[in-house]
């Protein structure tokens, strides 16, 4: 079976479930996880952006993970740092012989690494952001969704980065880009699939356990160690919220309502981006949500074993 792939991919939207199915997968074949989170990459910043990392212990045996934890809040990590990175994670892991399997919900960091994207270190166009200041949000998702080519944000969950975004697709559809390298690796894509009403209710009670457990605490400690609460919005969704609730700019029920709107948005945005994967060529093999952790598993181990034959 290790012989036919060069990378597996667990993806789907946020509280699917990827995690568990992605380690539980990687124990089975002797494997070892990189992530494909975009803010998973930060230190102290764990509950809000989900790393769960207890999960990645199987019967006592921690599986080996990568591209976590590897830059300190408050740094501004992009998808030109994360390929770099990835590159050579990639390299390590094949070069002792293992299989990697790449895990995570942000459609666009792992489009970026199965294409090898032609990335450049986009420059700041200040014109551009006097124009769209004057713009609504609304206005500013529809000028960012005009522009069908991938870009360096992948949460646009406030207005700075929503604004960049724009100036990063901008910049690279005037200068021709991403281009695409050769596709050097043979992966198989899996992604966990919930149907609408049962994946919100997902997300609202993961969001209260995540509450429950912590990640108000944690933000706050972000901001005690300097962390300024312009850069916590900047990072988006829970820190955006949890810090202007810290802030009183809400009241606990407002912040409340007001996050888990947004989460159920960005679900929707990983989905429209997963859809956009298809269309474009990239197969995806969905895996019934409601079937149990080892049904799912199997399910994969299956496809992979007849993908060979």
């Amino acid at each position: 079976m290790k012989k036919g792939y060069d990378l597996i991919v667990i993806t789907g939207p946020t509280a699917t479930g990827k995690t568990g199915l992605a380690v539980s997968l990687a124990s089975a074949i002797d494997g070892e996880i990189i992530s494909a989170d975009s803010r998973q990459v930060y230190r102290g910043m764990t509950i809000g952006t989900g790393k769960d990392l207890d999960d990645y212990s199987v019967n006592g045996k921690m599986i080996p993970y990568h591209l976590i934890d590897i830059c300190d809040a408050g740094e501004e990590y992009n998808l030109f740092r994360y390929k770099n990175d990835f590159r050579q994670v990639y390299s390590d892991i094949k070069n002792r012989g293992i299989l990697p399997v790449l895990c995570g919900g942000s459609g666009l960091y792992i489009e970026a690494v199965l294409k090898d994207y032609t990335l450049l270190n986009v420059p700041v166009n200040e014109s551009l952001r006097e124009e769209l200041r004057s713009k609504s949000d609304i206005e500013l998702e529809k000028i960012l969704n005009e522009h069908l080519v991938p870009h360096n944000i992948s949460d646009t969950s406030n207005r700075k980065r929503l604004i960049r975004a724009i100036e990063i697709a901008k910049y690279q559809k005037d200068s021709s880009l991403p281009g695409e390298n050769s596709q050097t690796m043979n992966y198989i894509i899996f992604a966990i699939d919930f149907d609408r009403p049962v994946l919100k209710k997902r997300i609202t009670e993961r969001l209260r356990q995540r509450l429950k457990y912590g990640m108000i605490e944690e933000t706050r400690s972000l901001l005690e160690k300097g962390i300024t609460q312009d850069k916590l919005i900047y990072y988006g969704l829970e820190y955006k919220f949890l810090a202007e609730y810290l802030d009183g700019q809400y009241n606990y029920n407002d912040m409340f309502q007001k996050l888990n709107s947004a989460i159920h948005r960005f679900s929707k945005r990983q989905m429209t981006w997963f859809r956009k994967m298809e269309r474009d060529g990239m197969k995806i093999n969905w895996i019934d949500g409601k079937l149990s952790l080892q049904e799912k598993l199997n399910t994969v181990l299956e496809i992979m074993e007849n993908r060979n034959e």
